[in-house]
């Protein structure tokens, strides 16, 4: 008997929630991704606190955060949204007008999955909003890893590195070391000679033991812990 062919659902469309004070801005990214058929915006939010409540509300997948907002700024309303119960997989996305501003590097330690300048074009933010929805967290590297060099530096250490990284084989602090360097999985099993899926699960294993969200706070503490320096 001949069955007709049924094609696979499509996968559902990346939701997205813009939060910044300007209208303009929120206007104009939402004309952007309104194009797109795999994106879609499920909400609008001018501070931080409505950015809370809206995430809550929506679920997105992704948030496009702007870092100064009135009533609650974009740092700590990504602190809050990573902390409530239901919304762990929402990945914050912050939007900064300067390369060189030290909140995004707070932003990273509240739990944000990268960063990416208002500049941007738009395929660059397109493909940013993708690569975070895909669960790949830091953007732009080389510009986020001497933004957390500079920063980190002026810091003190809370802990001995060595203490810090004691939880982790060999291996393990390898892959660290490589996922501070802004390397994909791909990168890492090549550098490495193993395969993806080997390198991925070495990334996680770290992410696990050293109690990581994503792979933006491995960058962190690839840095805090010095394994990883600012110019290497």
């Amino acid at each position: 008997m001949n069955t007709a062919f049924v094609s696979p659902p499509a996968s559902s469309p990346i939701k997205v929630l813009l939060a910044d004070d300007e209208g303009l801005v929120r206007s104009g990214f939402r004309l952007l991704l309104d194009l797109e058929d795999d994106i879609t915006v499920v909400g609008e939010a001018t501070n931080g606190a409505e950015a809370v409540e809206r995430a809550r509300a929506t679920r997105p997948d992704v948030v496009l955060m702007d870092i100064r907002m009135p009533k609650l700024d974009g740092i700590r309303a990504t602190a809050e949204i990573t902390r409530i119960r239901g919304l762990e997989r929402v990945r914050v996305l912050i939007l900064t007008t300067y390369d060189t501003d030290a909140h995004v590097f707070e932003a990273l330690q509240a739990g944000a999955s990268g960063f990416l300048l208002k500049d941007a074009g738009p395929a660059e933010l397109l493909h940013a909003i993708r690569v975070i929805a895909a669960g790949e967290a830091l953007l732009a590297p080389r510009i986020t890893r001497r933004l957390i060099g500079r920063f980190t530096a002026l810091q003190t250490a809370a802990k001995a590195a060595e203490d810090r990284l004691a939880v982790l084989t060999e291996r393990e602090r390898e892959v660290l070391a490589l996922v501070g360097r802004g390397l994909s999985n791909d990168e890492i099993g090549a550098e490495l000679s193993l395969s993806p899926a080997t390198a991925r699960t070495h990334v996680s294993r770290a992410m696990t033991k050293l109690g990581a969200r994503d792979r933006a706070q491995l960058v962190v503490i690839a840095y805090r812990t010095r394994l990883v320096s600012p110019d290497g």
